[in-house]
């Protein structure tokens, strides 16, 4: 609601300058070639001639770094799908013999 307020407001202002500034002016393009048009087109025409380069370039970083959130979210689910897998357990093998040798075990008791 407020911003249609806003619009509306701003509008109206810029209407009421058109009106008021309803003159034709003379604008020299390049040496030789002059236009005569209404001021408010003038007006107009450089706005939109400032403007239309920089909403280019908000929409190409926008476009990156959407392209860059998307990666990021697809790898982190990625690694969250990896984390929550159910762990199937190892097979069994056979007994480990921790015991280590007695040391007569190593060394034969036989004399000759």
């Amino acid at each position: 609601m407020l911003r249609t307020i806003i619009w509306v407001a701003l509008t109206a202002v810029l209407v009421i300058f058109a009106m008021a500034n309803w003159q034709v002016v003379t604008v020299t393009i390049w040496p030789g070639w002059e236009a005569e048009t209404k001021l408010p087109v003038v007006i107009f025409a450089s706005f939109l001639i400032g403007s239309v380069p920089m909403w280019i370039a908000l929409r190409t970083t926008r476009w990156s770094l959407k392209r860059r959130l998307d990666a990021s979210e697809r790898q982190a689910a990625d690694l969250r799908a990896l984390a929550n897998r159910p762990v199937t357990p190892a097979p069994a093998a056979a007994p480990v013999n921790d015991i280590p040798p007695a040391p007569t075990d190593l060394f034969s008791t036989d004399k000759p």
